[in-house]
């Protein structure tokens, strides 16, 4: 496909003029053509709003021993309210507070629905149980005007029983949209920094809007990477070409030298929070995801529902771009649209080739030792293993 011919091709599919931003990446004009047409696709996602529910959980540092939660979330409704629900075998209560007042009681297992509460940035819930330590929860998702992806990558319970901290590491798509009042609420969510995982034509055409004083850090994935060489013209090729930049995510040396240097400077980051993104934060931002939790200890069954979430935060957005392109379009841009979990596969798979099992890709990989992920570990998660 020429650099012509795929112009043409984007015009045809929707006015989508951004979808040239990763073409000037100086690799060619076939390496050119695929990255402008992957990254089309994730550009172009980027154009409407979405605002979908989700869930989330956080912590209570202030306590000390294990958590007893086996299962907690926050799910915000459209209507305002929030659905809360929990399980703690064995505890004889569960109390659970929201801006200091009790909102809900129950037993070790329960289900409630929270009206009236006020609008804030993120409503925090705080689950005690009888016994042990508590966690403080929200909604996953922080609803703002400029992105439709922007989710609080902890929340989730280790293998061991831990759980990851939330209000800490955010993951994102693109920040060059964010309105002055988004990027007031990231002011007082306390972002201090930002690691952007894109090339430099993408980071050239939308350049990042930050708070005020937050530090910025380039940390690119795919250049130098080998990957996005030749652009698909079939739904098959679209497929592999989403495996193959997967694996070069994971296991290219410029791959591996991005994702070390996040989770290095979230190790380092006690000023936190911190933001992780890339263009529409699903690929290059979902391999971070399953980087940092996998390092922390998430099972894999819950980091790959984490990755897929995205496909539901971006369904809105992906279906009204789908909508106005030809049965033909549609079938070349659906797989890059979309995570799916042959994509994530790929990356694990590529781990296990190179390495043999992920804790040999931190330490040898990712050039975080023992010692570091022990660090990084008492820093993002909460309660001790049980």
């Amino acid at each position: 496909m020429t650099q012509m011919n795929h112009a043409k091709h984007m015009e045809n599919a929707g006015n989508a003029g951004n979808a040239q931003q990763a073409k000037r990446t100086g690799r060619g004009r076939r390496a050119g053509s695929a990255t402008a047409l992957v990254a089309s696709a994730c550009a172009l996602a980027l154009s409407l709003s979405l605002a979908p529910a989700a869930v989330a959980l956080d912590a209570d540092a202030s306590e000390q021993g294990p958590v007893p939660f086996t299962a907690a979330t926050v799910t915000a409704g459209a209507d305002g309210s929030y659905t809360l629900a929990w399980s703690a075998p064995g505890v004889p209560y569960v109390e659970i507070r929201a801006d200091g007042k009790v909102v809900a009681r129950g037993g070790s297992e329960g289900r409630a629905v929270v009206t009236g509460l006020p609008a804030a940035d993120r409503q925090w819930f705080d689950f005690k149980p009888g016994y042990g330590q508590g966690l403080r929860l929200a909604d996953r998702l922080v609803k703002l005007q400029g992105t439709v992806n922007f989710r609080d990558a902890g929340g989730y319970r280790t293998a061991d029983g831990q759980w990851v901290k939330m209000g800490q590491v955010y993951r994102s798509e693109s920040l060059g949209k964010l309105t002055e009042a988004d990027l007031a609420t990231l002011q007082r969510l306390g972002i201090t920094d930002v690691y952007d995982l894109r090339m430099d034509a993408e980071r050239t055409k939308d350049p990042d809007r930050l708070p005020t004083g937050a530090t910025y850090t380039v940390a690119d994935v795919l250049t130098g990477s080998g990957a996005l060489q030749t652009a698909p013209t079939t739904p098959e090729e679209a497929v592999t070409l989403m495996i193959d930049t997967e694996k070069a995510m994971a296991g290219s040396a410029p791959g591996k030298a991005a994702y070390g240097q996040v989770l290095e400077g979230l190790r380092h980051e006690e000023r936190r929070a911190a933001v992780v993104h890339c263009t529409a934060g699903k690929d290059r931002t979902g391999w971070a995801g399953a980087a940092l939790l996998s390092a922390l200890g998430v099972p894999r069954e819950t980091v790959l529902a984490d990755y897929l979430a995205s496909n539901d935060y971006r369904r809105a957005t992906d279906e009204a771009l789908l909508a106005r392109l030809t049965p033909e379009q549609v079938a070349l841009y659906k797989p890059m649209l979309e995570v799916r979990p042959e994509y994530l596969d790929a990356g694990y798979n590529e781990v296990q080739a190179q390495y043999g099992s992920f804790d040999r890709y931190v330490q040898d990989g990712l050039g975080i030792d023992a010692a570091e992920l022990k660090e990084l570990k008492s820093e993002l998660l909460v309660g001790r293993p049980v």
